[in-house]
């Protein structure tokens, strides 16, 4: 098992410009929210655009909770699973044609292709998720 601890002599990770960014951006929700007044949210801000580790960013964020994702971070996660669910789809649907395409060779002759039925009820699931209105529960 792996040692959560650091080695002294091995030295800090460096942040980039997008973790401080991040970082400020925890800060200003936590402002925005009231868990922090604007004399600590200066003093935090100061102390992150300074920092050069990331254990100095995470100090000033750690006893805040991570800002809610935006409406686009939300769809972009939707279309990320929308888009899985049709690789999905299109496993089952070579699976399905191979165990007709099996059944048409043994049989010696072309049959109904009854993957259609389940392969278009799945499409239309799909479908139907990607097009019915959400409410702002789902939001």
């Amino acid at each position: 098992m792996m040692d959560d601890q650091r080695d002294p002599a091995m030295p800090a990770v460096r942040v980039s410009d997008r973790e401080r960014d991040r970082a400020l951006g925890v800060l200003a929700a936590a402002l925005a929210e009231g868990r922090i007044d604007a004399r600590e949210h200066t003093h935090r801000t100061t102390r992150a655009l300074g920092a050069r580790t990331a254990d100095e960013l995470t100090a000033l964020t750690a006893d805040l909770p991570a800002p809610a994702p935006t409406r686009a971070e939300r769809d972009r996660k939707d279309l990320k699973e929308w888009l899985a669910e049709w690789r999905y789809w299109l496993g089952g649907a070579v699976v399905l044609s191979a165990a007709w395409g099996v059944r048409c060779v043994r049989k010696g002759e072309l049959t109904y292709y009854w993957p259609l039925a389940p392969l278009g009820i799945w499409a239309a699931v799909l479908i139907a998720i990607a097009i019915w209105p959400r409410g702002e529960e789902d939001a």
